[in-house]
Parts: structure tokens; C-alpha cells; sequence
């Protein structure tokens, strides 16, 4: 079937965002929190987290549309754990593109040195174990003194996949093989985690190369190597002590808010204009000044209909 005519280089570009937060928080001489979060140990919560993270990487529309007023009961835990977490946002601003990663690793860094992010005391990154995220941190952050950390969050979903495998799914051994593996991350214990899943992944064998995606020995295997990948950036004990985060969580919330706006089954773009739906987005959900720039700002007089539908005024 032929292209239809107008249409060039159709496309899926995927959305990159960066959350660059201000916070306000003590440092402690030991670990505040040595215990995991009550939700990380509840198997509801747990099931959603995983179902949600997994399908951000799904097709447009895959994530569950829910209400963004949140109701009395999530409100007072909100407000319960900022209180117990001692960490105050100061300010909140917000990158994000289509572009390729090298482009948006430069406007990161760019946004980073408006904002004086480089000059803080304690300063962190927070990602998954995707390699442009570290690639970026690698070339713009690390020189700048920040620290790498991996997001907890993503950790939490691999370790629940592979303990579902390798126990009966849905099963007490399985739940409980879980939060031995999420413990031993919580408190920092690397190495004997990693030899935990070693063990399993060798137990199974290694799974062919044309093996599908929910192949026990492929989702063994896969945590093993993120964790082998990101064991540098998981001394979780020393990053609470310094009062820096360990989830994403801003940055999910975020990408969720932009998706709504520009992905969906319904949603089709031209060359460039997702990316400028994108900025003026990105500014309204910045805490500072730049939406009213953006407004006050001179724009060209494009045209705005096509040719000889507008006429002028006699």
C-alpha cells in the first residue's frame, strides 16, 4: 500500500523528562528510615506500582487514567510522610523533549547551571538503570559533584518479577522471597542480594536467545544484571543519611501529567509539533517564572489558515 501523500517519516519518538528539584532537608548521623516503606511491604500497593511502572513503557494510553484529586486517606498519608521523610521542596522545575538523548542530556545540563543546581552541598541524581540516563550523568553531573543513585522504585519491580518466577506466582513463598530480596536493597546488603539472584538465574539456565519476555529465565536473569549494572548506585543507607531521595517518584508524576497531553490512540503530531506542545507544557508545570515569560516573549506572525481563506480587511 502506498504512503499516503503529507505523510513523512511516521514515527514513535519516546518522551524524556527531568525533574530538577530544590530540597531542604537535615543531614543524620544514622540511617533515619532502616526499614522499607509500609507500601514497599504490602502486596496490593506492590502488585499496582509494578503494573503501573511496566506499562509506562507500554503503547500510548496503556498507563490507567486516574483521578489526579487525590481523596482524604491519601491526603493524610501524603502529609504523613513528608513529615517522617524531613525533606521540604523548595522549588520544582521541569525538562523534557522528544529529541534524542544526546540533546536532551545538554539541555539538562543547561537548566542545571541556570538554576545553580551545580553549587548546592548535597546534590543527587536520581534515574533507572536505562544506560542514556548514566551516560548523560556521566558526562554533565558526575564532573559536577552529583551522586548517582538508582531509583528505588524501578529496583522494587524487577526484584517482585523475579521472585514471582522463581516461586509460584501469586503464592506466600514468592511474597516472602520478595521482601527478603527488597530488605537486603533497603539496608545497602548488595552483594548478598546479587548472590541470591545469581543462584536463582544459574538454577533456572540461561534463557535462549529467542526466548519471550515473560520467560522465567529471561526475567531472572534481567534483575540479576540490573542490579549487577547499577550495584555502584545502591548504598541506599548512605543516601538517607544525607537527606537525598532515593525515589523518582517526582519525575513519574510528572511524565504521567505530560503524557496526558500529548500521547493517546487519538493523538498524531507533525514533525516538531509535539515538541512544542512539550515546552509550553514542561513551563506551566515549572514552579517559577517561565510560563509568563514565555507568553510575554515576542513571537513571529506565522500564518495561521491557509492560503487565501483569511482576506483582508478593506
Amino acid at each position: 500500500m502506498p504512503t499516503p501523500r503529507g505523510v513523512h517519516e511516521p514515527q514513535w519518538h519516546e518522551t524524556k523528562v527531568a525533574c530538577c528539584l530544590s530540597l531542604a532537608g537535615p543531614v543524620h548521623a544514622a540511617d533515619p528510615q532502616p526499614e522499607p516503606p509500609s507500601k514497599l511491604l504490602d502486596p496490593p500497593q506492590v502488585v499496582r506500582l509494578a503494573a503501573e511502572l511496566k506499562a509506562r513503557g507500554g503503547p500510548p494510553g496503556a498507563e490507567r487514567r486516574r483521578s489526579t484529586t487525590p481523596d482524604k486517606k491519601q491526603r493524610k498519608r501524603r502529609r504523613k510522610h513528608r513529615r517522617r521523610r524531613g525533606a521540604t521542596k523548595r522549588l520544582r522545575t521541569v525538562v523534557a523533549t522528544t529529541l534524542e538523548s544526546e540533546s536532551f542530556g545538554w539541555q539538562v545540563a543547561a537548566e542545571v547551571e541556570r538554576r545553580g543546581l551545580d553549587r548546592a552541598g548535597r546534590k543527587a541524581c536520581v534515574c533507572d538503570g536505562q544506560k542514556y540516563n548514566w551516560t548523560i550523568f556521566d558526562l554533565h553531573l558526575l564532573p559536577q559533584g552529583f551522586v548517582a543513585i538508582l531509583d528505588f522504585l524501578h529496583l522494587v519491580v524487577y526484584l517482585y518479577a523475579a521472585s514471582q518466577v522463581v516461586r509460584t506466582r501469586g503464592s506466600l513463598a514468592a511474597w516472602e522471597l520478595y521482601e527478603r530480596w527488597v530488605r537486603w536493597a533497603w539496608s545497602g546488603e548488595v552483594d548478598r542480594l546479587l548472590t541470591a539472584l545469581r543462584a536463582a538465574s544459574e538454577h533456572l539456565g540461561p534463557a535462549p536467545p529467542q526466548a519471550a519476555e515473560d520467560d522465567p529465565r529471561a526475567i531472572v536473569a534481567d534483575a540479576w544484571h540490573y542490579v549487577e549494572n547499577n550495584r555502584a548506585r545502591m548504598d541506599y543507607p548512605r543516601y538517607r543519611r544525607l537527606g537525598l531521595p532515593i525515589s523518582s517518584a517526582p519525575v513519574e508524576s510528572l511524565i504521567k501529567q505530560l503524557n496526558r497531553r500529548i500521547k493517546g490512540s487519538d493523538k498524531f503530531w507533525l514533525r516538531g509539533g509535539a515538541e512544542k506542545i512539550l515546552q509550553v507544557r514542561a513551563a506551566y508545570l515549572s514552579e517559577d517564572d517561565r510560563a509568563e515569560r514565555l507568553w510575554l516573549h515576542p513571537r513571529p506572525r506565522l500564518r495561521s489558515a491557509g492560503p487565501h481563506r483569511l482576506r483582508r480587511a478593506a
